[in-house]
């Protein structure tokens, strides 16, 4: 028998027993000294099929599709007297790569993230993802009112307990002699703090993190995300910026701001470094429909700044110069009135509009579900080789990009002095022109680190770690190789299944790329250097 029949042999047999073994009796079983636990179901999906709960998964109503042949697996924990969660596991039935990578979720949304475990599984891992103990949309989180034991599941007990009992259950189903090989973590924004929070609690969960965004400091995110709104609010105030200028501020700041980078081409790749002139915007006849009068431009100052409390107290980071004031100044979130109304208060009338930095205090202070990821000491999670790759687009309308920053500094600040070189185990890259997670007009942003159209995963025609955060860092933690830059990607029409636009270095902070001469849509005409 020739070799490659053997093969189609052997892994047409090992998809019959792999498919013969997803049942709920197989992980009942697997899980019978778990009195907690709960397996709600267990499905064998074919190659090139889809798999999701529908419109009942409020935060990701659509299926997974095109998947590889995979048993869907549904758990339920009971992690207290009132409260429980459910995950989610796609165990690949030939194509297990012998690692595990979880993903996390988006505001206080409550579901299972198949989506994005989907596109994992096309790597070749096993992938798992939480509900987080409730279901609810992101920008929802009146589920947390009279539920501190929920509060505390989404905060972090859903998360670890789920990566335990998968480890556990991929051990067991698999029968691979030595387990899973390495353990990984990939999400963005919530699921970013997620990640974190995890690593700092229990820095064995993973050998490597990609983390995007992360909502890591939960009391005063929440606190800012409210107050951004309130700037604006009521609309009667003569202070207000109707949502009809927004487009006139991006405008000029993008005008100002653009040049100062060192190349005219639409993108603004230091927001931090420009010298923006506000009054530039201020309006100089009584026609105002294209400009702001003295008392908007004050809304629109305290919305692209630090917020700094009349003690000089640091509260958070304002929106980076460039970034849509949409979304925030359009109206209050209930991403910030919605935490302080049930997680904080646990009151549904309490009223968000006298929010001062006292109540910023008061949340600090019983710090609701203990969600913050604020353990600025990552030097255990370092010192057993975890690796950690984080990035944040520039324009981000709904985490500042500045508390990404904050964060870092943070922890140079704590590691520095005890000698540990953060460049060793801890990568971070902005990524210019990119809003919350992903997306951007003009700019490359794409490094697989999430999901776009046309493809099932990575980046096509650029399968490789210099190109796709995943695999960049599945290599840094295996083979010890570290991303000195990243190449990010702009298909036409953010689509990938469409020829490329443009490409671009992302540089290793506070490293940005500079451009040198050529083509500026080709990597190669960029260089990371420090600017300053």
């Amino acid at each position: 028998m020739s070799g490659s029949w053997a093969t189609m042999i052997r892994l047409l047999a090992s998809m019959t027993a792999a498919k013969s073994r997803c049942t709920p009796e197989t992980f009942t079983e697997i899980l019978a000294d778990r009195a907690e636990v709960t397996v709600n179901f267990a499905h064998a999906i074919p190659l090139n099929g889809s798999f999701g709960q529908g419109p009942a998964n409020i935060p990701y109503p659509m299926n997974s599709t095109q998947l590889p042949a995979l048993c869907a697996v549904g758990i339920n924990v009971k992690s207290s007297e009132s409260s429980s969660y459910n995950f989610g596991l796609f165990l690949p039935d030939s194509t297990w790569n012998k690692r595990f990578l979880a993903t996390g979720n988006g505001g206080y949304g409550g579901g299972i993230n198949w989506p994005d475990m989907g596109i994992f599984s096309h790597y070749g891992f096993a992938t798992m993802s939480t509900d987080t103990g409730h279901i609810s949309g992101p920008t929802d989180g009146s589920w947390a009112l009279n539920a501190p034991e929920s509060i505390i599941d989404w905060g972090h007990r859903a998360m670890h307990g789920s990566v335990v009992l998968s480890k556990h259950i991929i051990t067991k189903y698999y029968k691979e002699p030595g387990g899973i090989k390495y353990s990984y973590y990939a999400s963005c924004s919530t699921g970013g703090r997620q990640g974190l929070k995890e690593i700092q609690l229990h820095p064995e969960s993973f050998d490597g993190v990609s983390v995007g965004a992360p909502a890591w400091w939960s009391t005063h995110l929440a606190g800012s995300t409210l107050m951004q709104g309130l700037y604006n609010h009521p609309e009667s105030d003569p202070k207000y910026i109707d949502p009809a200028l927004f487009s006139v501020i991006t405008a000029e700041m993008k005008k100002q701001c653009d040049p100062q980078d060192g190349l005219v081409d639409n993108i603004i790749s230091d927001p931090f470094g420009c010298d923006f002139d506000f009054e530039a915007l201020l309006c100089t006849g009584p026609n105002s429909s294209r400009c702001l009068t003295a008392a908007q431009l004050t809304t629109l100052y305290k919305f692209y700044n630090d917020w700094v409390d009349t003690n000089q107290e640091y509260v958070f980071p304002g929106a980076s110069l460039g970034t849509d004031p949409g979304f925030l100044m359009s109206s209050v979130s209930t991403l910030g009135s919605d935490f302080y109304r049930s997680f904080v208060y646990n009151d549904s009338d309490w009223d968000y509009t006298k929010l001062t930095y006292k109540d910023i205090q008061f949340a600090d202070a019983i710090n609701p579900g203990a969600a913050s990821a604020d353990d600025f000491d990552l030097s255990p999670f370092r010192n057993r080789g975890g690796k950690i790759i984080k990035y944040h687009g520039t324009a981000d309308s709904l985490i500042p990009t500045g508390s990404s920053i904050q964060f870092y500094k943070k922890v140079l600040q704590t590691l520095r002095p005890k000698g540990i070189d953060l460049d060793d185990f801890y990568r971070f890259f902005l990524v210019p022109d990119m809003g919350h997670c992903s997306g951007s007009t003009t700019g490359p942003w794409y490094t697989a680190s999430g999901g776009i159209r046309g493809v099932t995963h990575s980046v096509p025609g650029y399968e490789d770690a210099e190109h796709d955060m995943i695999l960049a860092m599945m290599k840094w933690v295996e083979t010890g190789k570290a991303p000195d830059h990243l190449i990010a990607t702009k298909f036409v029409n953010d689509d990938a299944s469409s020829k490329v636009q443009s490409q671009r270095p992302l540089c290793v902070y506070p490293r940005q790329a500079t451009y040198v001469s050529g083509n500026p849509n080709l990597p190669g005409s960029w260089k990371c250097k420090f600017r300053y």
